[in-house]
């Protein structure tokens, strides 16, 4: 069946097409308009609709890559439904390398958002409006937060069938099933019935090419469960995910400098060694170990550390 017209931004996409779209965010006070990037490619047939976005954290760089590979593999004849494409959410902070907005706010406590709300308030706003009201699936990318670094992970639903489904398609090392944090995009798309998996990878203003190919394929990997293309976009099968369902950081007992001990995806049993703690004389030294068995998900990149700093993020067995 012939695909729609779909209407974004003010500008009709036709089945078949691929536009790009800029739609208008606010004025700086140079009075240059800031815009929200948006390519959209609208099959030939009528199927889901999937959106992609990255740099929610201007700083979190690796799905702005993933995103423009995929872009490059798509071809609207072969399409299926739509792919609605944001590659830089956060515009701000991207061109700042900053993870917040000028206000100072996190965008992803921030929506559903409101018109008249705050600048943070209303590009959550403009986002539900124009990108997730016309998705039926999402998927959105980051990068652990500054100084950390993440593991490839899914963060998910699991508890909801498709999510479940998509989660599994992606292929990432681990998924992991997670509440929803009041203010998020994925609460907000949620609460609309949208199946959303959250792809967590590598370190912020960094490519990590492991993490953009993991990304990649994952993405490719769903669009062929959800058969929106002609023929299969990906020879590989899904690996098999690592479920998990709870995780703990693990923290500093005391500051100094930090020695790791372990690496991102090690099996850690219980009380290994998990970093060793100096102080910048090498006199004293505070010994880590783990209080439970588990795999390294994430880990505190700087070796400065405060007492009651997070440093090991553990996925627990």
């Amino acid at each position: 069946m012939t695909n729609p017209t779909l209407e974004i931004g003010g500008v009709a996409i036709a089945p078949g097409q691929k536009e790009r779209l800029e739609i208008p965010v606010a004025q700086l006070p140079t009075r240059t308009t800031i815009s929200l990037p948006v390519v959209v490619i609208n099959g030939q047939y009528q199927g889901p609709r999937l959106w992609l976005s990255a740099a929610i954290h201007g700083d979190e760089i690796n799905g702005v890559e993933i995103i423009r590979q995929i872009l490059s593999k798509i071809k609207a004849k072969y399409l299926y439904g739509a792919i609605i494409a944001v590659p830089v959410v956060n515009v701000f902070g991207f061109i700042e390398q900053s993870r917040y907005l000028p206000d100072r706010r996190d965008l992803n406590r921030s929506f559903p958002g409101s018109p008249q709300g705050s600048l943070a308030s209303r590009l959550a706003h403009l986002f539900m409006t124009e990108i997730v009201n016309h998705s039926t699936h999402g998927i959105d990318l980051h990068t652990a937060a500054q100084p950390r670094i993440n593991l490839p992970q899914i963060r998910a639903n699991l508890l909801d069938t498709e999510t479940y489904r998509c989660a599994q398609a992606f292929g990432a090392p681990l998924m992991i099933h997670a509440t929803t944090r009041d203010g998020s995009l994925r609460q907000a798309a949620s609460k609309q019935g949208i199946p959303v998996l959250l792809y967590e990878a590598g370190e912020a203003c960094r490519f990590d090419p492991q993490a953009i190919d993991i990304g990649v394929r994952g993405i490719l990997h769903v669009m062929d469960l959800l058969e929106m293309y002609t023929h299969p976009l990906t020879e590989d099968l899904p690996s098999p995910s690592l479920e998990i369902e709870k995780t703990k950081w693990v923290r500093a007992s005391r500051g100094g400098l930090l020695h790791l001990e372990v690496k991102l995806g090690d099996k850690i049993e219980k009380k290994q060694l998990l970093a060793i703690i100096t102080d910048a004389f090498g006199e004293t030294k505070a010994k880590i170990r783990s209080p439970d068995q588990g795999v390294v998900i994430g880990q505190v990149q700087n070796p400065l550390v405060n007492q009651g700093d997070a440093i090991v993020h553990l996925a627990l067995a």
